[in-house]
């Protein structure tokens, strides 16, 4: 098999398995497993595969700068915005993670909502001005312009005295092997700690961030209380994620995927 027919492989399988173990790859097509690692090694350093121990996993779209993000799935991320202000009641302290589908979520709050909003973003600070009855609280710290936030010592310290009823979380890459990820240590850092001072997170994840993975883990997925997406809930990946996390399904406020486990 030439080079070229086994990238065209290798990106097929990452498309519909979610992942590639080398050691099993390289034995189906009768080739050496270090001819394997070196088309994965190729393929991450193009960004399109995220190498992990004995393989690799697919790579997250999400790492463009927050411009580019704002034009990536509008739609998709209305939807699940719109599923996850739903999860927003009235008297409730809430945590709003930074970046473009929490954005929209700003978005669909009835004007008139009456709650607490804590936030390490001022882009959701400032869009959230306009809300007459929501409180505001802004933490501070250095700022990571990548995705608009607050990181580091200063805002982990100032995010201790919080005490949340909800936290919505924004990742880059959700894997049901890999969990929740993004591109930073220090962002990772900071949304698990805004996670620890909620008593429900719930990630945002439209459709582009199901099955992809970043650098950096946030959390497991038994951590949450839940997936709010817009994905085909007959995907290979979600029917495994459904295992692991209660799903939200955008689009159909009634519909609720919980684990198997649970069921």
């Amino acid at each position: 098999m030439l080079a070229a027919q086994r990238r065209d492989l290798l990106l097929t399988r990452l498309r519909d398995e979610g992942r590639i173990v080398a050691k099993d790859l390289a034995t189906e097509l009768g080739i050496s497993e270090d001819s394997i690692r070196r088309d994965l090694r190729d393929l991450a350093a193009e960004g399109l595969c995220q190498r992990v121990y004995g393989g690799a996993l697919p790579a997250a779209r999400a790492e463009a700068d927050y411009a580019t993000r704002r034009r990536v799935e509008p739609d998709s991320k209305s939807a699940v915005a719109r599923r996850a202000a739903d999860l927003i009641r009235p008297g409730m302290t809430v945590i709003l993670d930074g970046g473009t589908t929490t954005l929209a979520v700003v978005q669909q709050l009835p004007p008139d909502l009456a709650a607490t909003v804590v936030t390490h973003s001022p882009t959701i600070a400032a869009a959230l001005v306009p809300h007459p009855a929501i409180d505001i609280y802004l933490i501070g710290g250095r700022v990571y312009k990548h995705s608009a936030v607050s990181c580091g010592a200063a805002a982990a310290e100032a995010a201790a005295g919080i005490n949340a009823d909800l936290f919505l979380l924004g990742v880059t890459g959700v894997h049901p092997d890999a969990g929740l990820t993004t591109g930073d240590p220090d962002e990772a850092a900071m949304k698990r700690t805004l996670s620890r001072r909620a008593a429900d997170t719930y990630v945002l994840a439209s459709n582009e961030k199901i099955g992809a993975v970043s650098d950096f883990t946030v959390l497991p997925l038994d951590e949450l209380a839940g997936l709010v997406t817009d994905a085909d809930p007959e995907s290979p990946q979600l029917r495994r994620l459904a295992t692991r996390t209660t799903i939200l399904r955008a689009g159909n406020p009634a519909a609720v995927d919980r684990p198997a486990k649970l069921s």
